[in-house]
């Protein structure tokens, strides 16, 4: 079996699917590695690297997509190169199911096999797959240590004989992957850390990270079977902007990671509380890709608004490409395991498989 996969557009991404230590794992299945001239240049792997441990450097990109039985990519290939694939060819990536649909069902009527990752199950068999939370996890670290960059002032506390620094106050919103990461680096540089969650069972985890939990008043667990945060009602809304309007004007620095999957992030930080806030503080908004949870976030740009600076990128990862392609490129190799089968040595799509059944794109 040929595994294939394409350089990214690195105008947009700078992360690879495949790394030489994942090559030597693909060719123990007795699979065969083809990648694109230059693949990983950018990254500071030449091909000759790459050539080193088994993989065939292919300078053609159609000649490469037709020569593979499986390619992984990050995201969805470009559409140019949709004509090129040809029946029970596999695709496994973050496809993004949920805003390529009209694609992906055209690439699915003509019998392509896609498996979008961003779909896995929640459950224990799928954690070494699981892409979003290891990806997650890179960006709640980045997005503190951005922030904290832009912030003026120090973040730990400071005695000197000159006087006392105080710590500078954190607020992280969204305790999932990227909330909880985030909180555990501000701990580690010393600042205090505040977080708000609808999703009650996220208590327990930021508390044991050093964490304050903000509890909105009679709040319910909104959390999904999957274990995503849930639309919240009206009324929770209100709670919860309020609790927020007045924490807000005692912290420095803001984190937002709050998304709920396939919709528009949650506007949960208004004007008016921006306008209430300190002038010198900071929001890094990680949701800004899907909308941003501030009323002003824009997509790679910085707003200042009332002295408050307002931060959000489209691929906080392409910052730490390295890391995030050696994390991303381990998730795809264990996910590709439990689809290959060994003896007949081709993808084997068994459907009573519940990683399979949830993450192939029907």
């Amino acid at each position: 079996m040929i595994v294939g996969s394409l350089s990214e557009n690195q105008n947009f991404e700078k992360r690879v699917s495949i790394v030489p230590e994942i090559v030597k794992k693909y060719n123990s299945l007795n699979c065969e590695v083809h990648l694109s001239k230059g693949y990983g240049k950018h990254l500071g792997i030449e091909d000759h690297e790459y050539e080193k441990v088994g993989a065939k450097i292919i300078d053609d990109n159609k000649k490469l997509i037709e020569s593979s039985d499986l390619i992984v990519q990050m995201g969805l290939l470009n559409s140019d190169y949709f004509s090129i694939l040809k029946s029970n060819q596999t695709v496994v990536g973050v496809l993004d199911s949920y805003n390529n649909k009209e694609q992906l069902h055209e690439l699915s009527k003509n019998k392509i096999n896609l498996f979008s990752l961003e779909l896995l199950p929640r459950i224990t068999r799928a954690q070494s797959m699981d892409v979003l939370s290891s990806q997650a996890n890179l960006a709640g670290y980045k997005a503190v240590l951005e922030s904290f960059s832009v912030y003026e002032k120090a973040i730990p506390m400071m005695m000197t004989a000159a006087g006392t620094i105080p710590a500078a106050k954190v607020l992280v919103v969204g305790a999932g992957v990227a909330g909880l990461q985030a909180i555990a680096t501000a701990k580690r540089m010393g600042a205090v850390v505040f977080a708000t969650d609808v999703r009650m069972a996220s208590k327990e985890q930021v508390e044991s990270l050093g964490g304050k939990f903000l509890v909105v008043e009679n709040s319910e667990n909104l959390e999904t079977e999957g274990g995503y945060a849930k639309e919240t009602t009206d009324e929770f809304k209100k709670k919860q902007e309020n609790l927020l309007a007045e924490t807000l004007k005692k912290i420095d620095i803001v984190i937002c990671t709050a998304l709920i999957p396939g919709k528009e992030a949650p506007k949960i930080i208004n004007e008016n509380m921006i306008k209430n806030m300190q002038p010198g503080s900071v929001i890094y908004d990680l949701a800004a890709s899907q909308g941003g949870n501030t009323a002003f976030t824009k997509v790679d740009e910085e707003i200042d608004k009332n002295g408050v600076t307002i931060l959000g990128e489209k691929n906080i990862l392409n910052r730490l490409p390295v890391s995030a392609s050696n994390l991303f490129a381990k998730n795809l190799f264990n996910f590709v395991l439990n689809l290959y089968d060994s003896k007949s040595k081709k993808i084997n799509i068994n459907m009573d498989d519940e990683i399979i059944n949830k993450t192939l794109v029907k």
